[in-house]
């Protein structure tokens, strides 16, 4: 019998509160996107607070395993490196297999159950992540918590692994970017990826829902509009169903 995967309803209407420090606007993404060619001693665990996304770092082991650095407690103030296990990266890969068509919808499906499968492996290694709440307006003192600095950077870190095992046709990863720079409580980020056919960037959005869960995509315009991926035009890209198979269910039309 298949798994079936569980992810809880989106509220209707979200408010949040974002925590960032002074002048974000004025930092960059740190460093250049890619993965940082370290031994996997060498990764950075430093800790303390940033202003704008980590650049990836992970090694890709010829076993298949991934290590990798992940970061938490708002702007990536803890930081810690784990290790993705081949059988790991093997069940990630079968069940983003589920979605196999090569339209946009099911393409960006795909997306989504890879990034929701990779934040459960971090929650698999880094059991504090199970506390992680949508938003940040209820986690100020939560062990665990995300903010949108750390879902940017730990989604582009799962991105390029996920593309560099093969499972990214057809995308190419961008640096993350950022909203609403000129207004210090409404600094938002966003992970990104650009569909290599039609060029159109698109948002992949975890901060909206707690960790380990489905995020949330809307092509990068709209999201810099500031419209909501949970709302018409966009809400049936961005389901959340009971299981992953009702993702792509192959015999009903296109919805894009």
């Amino acid at each position: 019998m298949e798994q079936t995967w569980y992810a809880i309803a989106m509220p209707a209407k979200l408010s949040r509160t974002v925590v960032i420090v002074l002048f974000v606007m004025l930092a960059g993404y740190t460093g250049m996107g890619g993965a940082t060619s370290l031994h996997p001693a060498s990764l950075d665990i430093a800790s303390g607070s940033v202003t704008s996304p980590l650049a990836p770092e992970y090694v890709i082991a010829p076993d298949g395993s991934v290590t990798l650095r992940i970061c938490f407690n708002w702007s990536c103030a803890s930081r810690q490196t784990v290790t993705f296990t081949a059988d790991d990266i093997a069940l990630v890969k079968k069940r983003m297999a589920i979605c196999s068509g090569s339209n946009i919808y099911e393409r960006l499906q795909r997306v989504r159950i890879g990034i929701w499968q990779m934040e459960r492996l971090a929650e698999k290694y880094q059991p504090l992540l199970a506390n992680d709440l949508s938003i940040n307006d209820f986690e100020e003192d939560v062990e665990g918590r995300t903010d949108c600095i750390d879902n940017s950077s730990n989604t582009t870190t799962y991105l390029h692994i996920l593309r560099d095992t093969g499972e990214l046709p057809g995308w190419m990863i961008s640096k993350p970017k950022m909203r609403l720079p000129w207004i210090i409580t409404e600094v938002h980020w966003t992970a990104v990826i650009t569909d290599t056919e039609s060029r159109l960037p698109w948002s992949i959005d975890s901060w909206y829902r707690p960790n380990g869960h489905l995020p949330m995509v809307i092509p990068l315009q709209n999201w810099i509009n500031e419209e909501n991926a949970w709302e018409p035009p966009f809400e049936h890209i961005n389901q959340i169903p009971h299981s992953a198979y009702e993702l792509c269910d192959t015999q009903r039309p296109n919805p894009l």
